[in-house]
């Protein structure tokens, strides 16, 4: 036995053997296969006595079908004699760390102007008179946001990163004994708070292409002004994405191009391999219908978006984005044909963004363009044919505009900085079409989808309006009294687009459904105040914000009330 194994693992120099003269590719050939007996079940190890361990072919014969199991996995856990032992290259200086701990009380008063709120967000029902729930929307939280990124650089060219994240709602336990997760979901699954906000691993200069970097596993969209694709660190969780992206740089222009998988119908979270779960809604967690019921009833979204840099202070960003979701069109559809990512539906997005910086002076505009297809939710009376029938039978013809325009007068002591905004975004007449037949038949469906943004930095602090069914214009005014303060006021000017279509905020679901017949398009005018102060050198900030909404017609016509709403919150955010 001794022999057999000193042959397999001899150094080279020393393999002159009594296969003689045989080249180095038959003696490795020959290893193999005595490796492949010799590793064979543990009891035949243990019985059998191999009396001649140098096995020969009969001359001029060789092995050309070496049973071999696939090693796809470089440097895996050592479970074989053989393998190599992980962890031996760690080296503490490519080790880095990240971390934020935010901390945020929230107080808002009149949510709902008055009223109740809905279990959708919504103040209201689809009805053809002005309504409001019942009761009074005042509330306050406080919120606490915990990350930790843990990163390792095994070269200058390949790095992995994982970012976990705890995001939690102060008392939302129920119990001070249970610090991980909340009581089940009507649907089952567990409201558990620590979940992975990124994971994944970087190659530059992938395949020995200079500029050419490669991207695989959870991460951040961040693009433009994050008007359709960005972070939402707002948000206590924020967005994270699971796909791969390429991205290639010259000195002319950066491109990024990305597949992801938003949804996964018929794989559960967690699964140890393979399909072979019943297809589910992701969003809600039960079973699904119509065309999702088969193995393709997922959601996909390709991202290609362009940096331009060779203009003298600009950057000039063409992009488009494939939005595909296969869902069923009864699925993703409970607030009409403006529910976001609503099932069944084919979404082409194509547009530029500009931005110019000269001296003081700043500008940027954003032009967007959507077209596709989508079906209804099924009903007899619809285009789109009985329940079950899934046809794409509604044309989608929406677009959307931002713009800002602003000058910092960097001399003067203060800094301040005075600007302008005009946002845009289409709205369908017959959103609610689905909802109720007094609504009219449907025929389109082109209210604008505002995909993954962060809209809170747009269209002011309160987050009373997503760029969705909108038209808005606001003055901003920032400066900094020290070099640790910063203030800012706000004015914004609420409209929408389409008075027939509904109100939505910022979190994209429909905040008030407008009346059957309804003309009116002022939703109000907001104030906000801001300050923020700086500690250790922007490591740890604290900023407080308060915000006035005063009511406008569109809210008294349609909910019936005039009360106006406030909010205000302080947060403490460290990070190093």
């Amino acid at each position: 036995m001794r022999s057999f194994f000193s042959f397999l693992f001899q150094p080279r120099h020393q393999r002159q053997t009594r296969l003689g003269t045989r080249t180095w590719n038959e003696h490795l050939g020959i290893r193999a296969f005595l490796l492949a007996i010799a590793i064979g079940p543990a009891l035949l190890l243990a019985t059998t006595t191999i009396v001649n361990a140098a096995f020969e072919i009969p001359e001029g014969e060789r092995i050309t079908n070496i049973i071999v199991i696939g090693r796809g996995i470089p440097l895996k856990e050592k479970y074989e004699l053989f393998d190599p032992n992980i962890g031996r290259n760690f080296d503490l200086k490519n080790l880095w760390i990240r971390a934020d701990l935010r901390v945020r009380p929230e107080y808002r008063n009149n949510l709902c102007f008055g009223g109740g709120i809905g279990g959708g967000g919504n103040c209201n029902n689809p009805l053809g008179i002005a309504n409001h729930f019942t009761g009074n929307a005042n509330d306050s939280f406080v919120q606490q946001m915990t990350r930790l990124g843990i990163g390792y650089d095994i070269s200058p060219d390949v790095n992995l990163y994982f970012e976990f994240i705890d995001s939690r709602t102060w008392g939302g336990n129920g119990d001070p004994i249970n610090h991980t997760c909340a009581p089940a979901l009507n649907t089952g699954r567990s409201a558990c708070s620590l979940g992975i906000r990124a994971g994944y691993m970087l190659v530059r200069n992938f395949a020995g292409v200079p500029g050419l970097g490669i991207k695989a596993g959870r991460q951040y969209l961040v693009f433009g002004d994050q008007s359709l694709l960005g972070h939402f660190d707002w948000a206590n969780t924020g967005f994270s994405f699971d796909g791969i992206m390429a991205q290639y740089g010259t000195s002319f222009m950066d491109s990024s191009f990305g597949w992801f998988r938003l949804a996964e119908t018929d794989l559960p979270q967690g699964a140890a391999l393979g399909s072979g779960g019943p297809n589910i809604n992701p969003v809600t967690g039960l079973p699904v219908t119509g065309q999702a019921r088969n193995a393709h009833g997922d959601v996909d979204m390709l991202v290609l978006y362009n940096q331009i840099k060779v203009v003298p202070w600009s950057l000039i960003e063409p992009f488009y984005i494939y939005y595909k979701n296969n869902l069923g069109s009864t699925d993703v559809r409970a607030q009409g044909l403006g529910t976001p990512k609503h099932g069944n539906q084919t979404r082409h997005v194509i547009g530029n963004r500009i931005a110019v910086k000269k001296s003081g002076f700043d500008f940027s505009n954003e032009l967007v363009y959507q077209f596709g297809q989508m079906g209804d939710t099924g009903g007899t009376t619809e285009p789109c044919g009985a329940t079950g029938n899934q046809t794409k039978c509604l044309h989608i013809s929406a677009w959307a505009t931002r713009n800002w325009i602003g000058y910092t007068f960097y001399d003067w002591a203060w800094k301040p900085r005075f600007a302008l905004n005009f946002d845009y975004a289409s709205g369908d007449g017959r959103a609610n079409c689905t909802l109720n037949p007094a609504y009219g038949t449907c025929s389109t469906a082109n209210t604008f989808e505002n995909l993954y943004p962060t809209n809170h930095i747009h269209m002011g602090y309160m987050d009373v309006q997503g760029w969705k069914n909108t038209l808005t214009w606001s003055a901003n005014f920032q400066a900094r009294p020290t070099r640790d303060d910063h203030i800012e006021v706000w004015y914004t000017n609420l409209n929408l687009a389409n008075a027939q279509d509904n109100w939505y905020r910022a979190s994209q679901g429909v905040y008030v459904f407008s009346k059957v017949g309804n003309t009116t398009k002022h939703l109000g005018d907001e104030l906000d105040f801001t300050w923020t102060h700086l500690f250790m050198d922007g490591k740890l900030a604290f900023q407080t914000s308060f915000s006035y909404l005063f009511t406008g017609p569109y809210i008294r016509e349609n909910l019936g009330t005039s009360k106006n709403q406030t909010w205000a919150y302080a947060q403490l955010w460290l990070n190093f």
